[in-house]
């Protein structure tokens, strides 16, 4: 029988470790990275030197073989790491949070020594993101050192970090402009906001970094004459990509459906606030005809917020 027994938590049972660490590696789906977008950064020091300063937070390390399981390791603090200078020649180096399991590598002692430390693998490629093969071990940093250099500072450090399982947090908002009939009838090439019914109150995560915002407005009413127009989103302080309504059907009156998408970045000043999210239309002089809402008309706005590190 090749289980490995006995399962977790049956009373009386001897559990090895590796039986946890496959628990962490299940309850993280395989992933691994950071928990949340802050843990673990790296920065230059304080008085910028011959190292970098690694911050606080968590991480899932997951096993280079095959049912070594995850580890989790905690940094409470500020742990300083060194870097060699370099000498006539350019180099760069990558941090990592790495763990060293004498049950499958190595020979060090888990009463006496750090098993999960961090760590600097030198000379890597200019463009590497992950450790090397076999190497149980997360990326954190890369570090691009140029020639006869032993101070780092920020420009140098490219952050690799990555969330091992990001928060998402998606609704579905709908508005229903109504009657009467609510037209907009400028030919000025200048943005409007407008339809006025397209506004929602959004309250927005404290640890979005993304937004993914879908709005479609159906059953937009055009009449008079051609039509050639534009709408985008505006998001708090973010103006989206605008969508194109360019309709040459002359003065009969007819629908069609407009779908705006973005995905935009939430700056820190909107994270943990809540910000409007609504529509804005340009007109452009070239055509003359209108556009409007009416209770044949249907708004709907989908909006999913992704975690990410900062």
């Amino acid at each position: 029988m090749t289980l490995i027994q006995p399962p977790m938590m049956i009373n009386g049972g001897k559990h090895p470790a590796r039986t946890m660490r496959m628990m962490i590696r299940d309850l993280s789906r395989g992933a691994q990275g950071v928990t949340e977008g802050n843990d673990l950064k790296v920065t230059q020091q304080t008085t910028p030197g011959a190292g970098v300063q690694i911050g606080d937070g968590s991480g899932v390390v997951r096993g280079a073989a095959w049912g070594q399981g995850s580890y989790t390791q905690y940094n409470v603090g500020t742990a300083l790491v060194n870097i060699a200078p370099t000498g006539a020649q350019a180099r760069t180096d990558m941090v990592v949070l790495r763990v060293l399991d004498p049950e499958y590598e190595g020979s060090l002692d888990p009463l006496k020594d750090d098993i999960g430390y961090f760590a600097v693998v030198s000379n890597v490629s200019a463009t590497a993101t992950q450790p090397p093969a076999g190497m149980t071990a997360i990326p954190l940093a890369r570090i691009a050192l140029p020639p006869n250099c032993a101070t780092v500072t920020n420009a140098m450090i490219t952050d690799l970090r990555k969330i091992a399982n990001p928060r998402r947090d998606r609704k579905l908002y709908t508005a229903f402009p109504g009657n009467p009939l609510n037209q907009i009838v400028y030919q000025d090439s200048q943005w409007h906001t407008w339809p006025t019914a397209a506004r929602w109150s959004i309250p927005v995560p404290d640890w979005a970094v993304t937004a993914k915002i879908v709005t479609t407005v159906a059953g937009l009413r055009l009449d008079t004459a051609d039509v050639f127009a534009a709408m985008h989103q505006v998001f708090g302080t973010v103006t989206g990509q605008y969508t194109s309504i360019d309709d040459d059907q002359g003065h009969n009156n007819r629908r069609l459906t407009v779908v705006i998408a973005d995905t935009l970045s939430i700056p820190a000043a909107m994270r943990g606030t809540t910000q409007a999210l609504y529509l804005q239309t340009f007109m452009d002089k070239a055509e003359t005809g209108n556009l409007g809402v009416d209770n044949g008309t249907a708004l709907i706005t989908d909006v999913e917020f992704e975690e990410g590190v900062v």
